[in-house]
């Protein structure tokens, strides 16, 4: 009524009834009789984003920037000075290039028994003094041993962190909100990779590892001022705590009672099941999100991009490229395309994003294959490395929009909290363990047949697109609650 206060309910009937809507949430507004606002309550929006936002910012402008893929970068640029300066072989190298996802491996391991024993703060502090250690062993080491326990620890931190960050972004954002601000994740960690390749190539390995610490020590203080995840608050029963930090999420003056009372509800639906062990996931009613969760990051890791991120350099001189060259063009390539990725998120949604990535992937290393392949015929090999720059690129590209960082959204997404854990250590082992097959074969696999390796990776990027377009659903705009109910039937 004109002049009367009015509650916005429904977002469709109040937009054709031609007033203005402001936020997600349900405001008052004072409609006049031509449909426009007279006064509205922006105040909250604006108070509930800047209060999120401040939050999420002063965490992850820390996180990510030591993400996994800076890791997985440092070896391309650092091996010549590495192998020159300490005397390492070719397999000596490859042990320490390798050696994190053992690391990453037992981190996965404990990872989701931590968090949910200590919670999602508290682990995520335990995994950066890990990577601390670990980046000023690698540079003040004086012999091969101390680059491996470097390296081992660096991994053990990072194995933690792929499944607790995710997780506790996906447990504090809005669900509008949500894919945006986990996907910060893929470009945090673009960043870091496209920093170290970068940079790499001017100074010394040592000079990079000490910056590669940095992050991970501005994060260990800047970890203390954020709130812990309401989600594992309200599990562990500690009310208090729990709408104390989600009120410190959403802003001072918000009105939280009914997020509040959803996550009860769901916590209260799930304490009336018995306590999840880790055999009882593979029960049925886990399935779906099983399949889902460990197929995607299972695909993700056998598509190629760990070995290519790892060995780079290797594959650029090996097609005749200047490894120089093709690692600074990559690293200014990604980030804007990571930056798009990011903004496309919540816009366009998971599998859209998934299937276009999955597609470049498929394609790249097709490309790639085939640059090998001109190499044998000399009317070709002119080709090559105009061919083999281009599909790394394409490469990149393609996994920095979808397959890097959607796999992890979508697993910290689709598990109830009572299994959480059980999955989240499943799926990041897995993701360790294929990793680790994939680097420590890849230079065998070269060997074998360059072309064929690479045929092979885009063999699984064609059957990433088929999972995808069957199995994996939709999670954009539902809460957490929402997904996890309508792949679990017991809820």
């Amino acid at each position: 009524m004109p002049g009367q206060w009015t509650p916005i309910l429904d977002v469709q009937n109040f937009m054709s009834s031609n007033c203005y809507f402001f936020s997600h949430k349900m405001l008052w507004c004072n409609c006049s009789r031509n449909g426009k606002i007279n006064q509205c309550m922006k105040q909250e929006s604006k108070k509930n984003f800047f209060s999120f936002s401040t939050n999420f910012l002063l965490f992850y402008l820390k996180v990510k920037n030591n993400g996994y893929l800076k890791q997985m970068g440092y070896t391309s640029p650092a091996e010549t000075g590495i192998m020159e300066d300490l005397g390492l072989s070719v397999a000596a190298y490859s042990v320490f290039g390798s050696i994190m996802t053992i690391g990453g491996m037992v981190g996965a391991i404990f990872s989701g028994r931590m968090a949910d024993l200590f919670g999602r703060r508290r682990t995520m502090w335990v995994s950066e003094v890990f990577c601390s250690a670990g980046w000023l062993s690698i540079a003040f080491a004086k012999s091969a041993l101390w680059l491996d326990i470097g390296r081992l620890s660096i991994g053990f931190g990072i194995g933690i962190t792929c499944y607790v960050v995710p997780v506790y972004i996906a447990e504090i954002a809005p669900k509008n909100h949500r894919g945006s601000f986990v996907s910060a994740n893929q470009l945090m960690g673009t960043f870091g990779l496209a920093l170290v390749y970068f940079i790499g190539t001017f100074i010394s390995w040592r000079a990079l590892a000490m910056i590669s610490a940095i992050p991970s020590v501005v994060q260990i203080i800047g970890l203390f001022f954020i709130p812990e995840s309401p989600r594992w608050l309200a599990k562990c029963g500690r009310k208090k705590e729990f709408e104390a930090a989600l009120k410190r999420l959403r802003g001072e003056d918000a009105d939280i009672s009914e997020e509040a009372a959803d996550i009860k509800d769901y916590i209260e639906t799930l304490e009336q099941q018995t306590e999840a062990s880790f055999l009882e996931l593979f029960h049925r009613r886990y399935a779906n999100s099983l399949i889902v969760g460990v197929g995607l990051i299972l695909l993700q890791q056998l598509g190629g991009n760990g070995p290519i991120a790892y060995y780079s350099s290797n594959i650029f001189e090996a097609a005749g490229v200047s490894s120089t060259i093709g690692l600074q063009i990559s690293s200014i390539t990604q980030i804007p395309v990571s930056i798009v990725g990011l903004l496309l998120m919540d816009r366009s949604g998971r599998r859209p994003l998934l299937l276009v990535s999955a597609s470049g992937m498929c394609f790249s290393c097709f490309l790639i294959g085939i640059s090998f392949c001109f190499k044998e015929f000399p009317h070709l090999k002119a080709l090559t490395p105009f061919l083999a720059l281009t599909g790394v690129l394409v490469a990149a590209t393609a996994f920095t929009i979808g397959m890097g960082g959607i796999p992890w959204i979508i697993m910290s997404e689709i598990f109830p909290i009572n299994v959480k854990a059980q999955a989240g250590s499943l799926v990041t082992l897995v993701h360790w363990s294929i990793s680790w097959l994939t680097t420590y074969t890849f230079n065998f696999m070269m060997k074998w047949s360059s072309a064929g390796t690479f045929f092979l990776f885009s063999g699984v990027g064609g059957l990433t697109v088929l999972f995808v377009a069957k199995l994996v659903p939709e999670t954009k705009g539902r809460t957490l609650e929402e997904i996890q109910a309508s792949l679990t039937p017991f809820l």
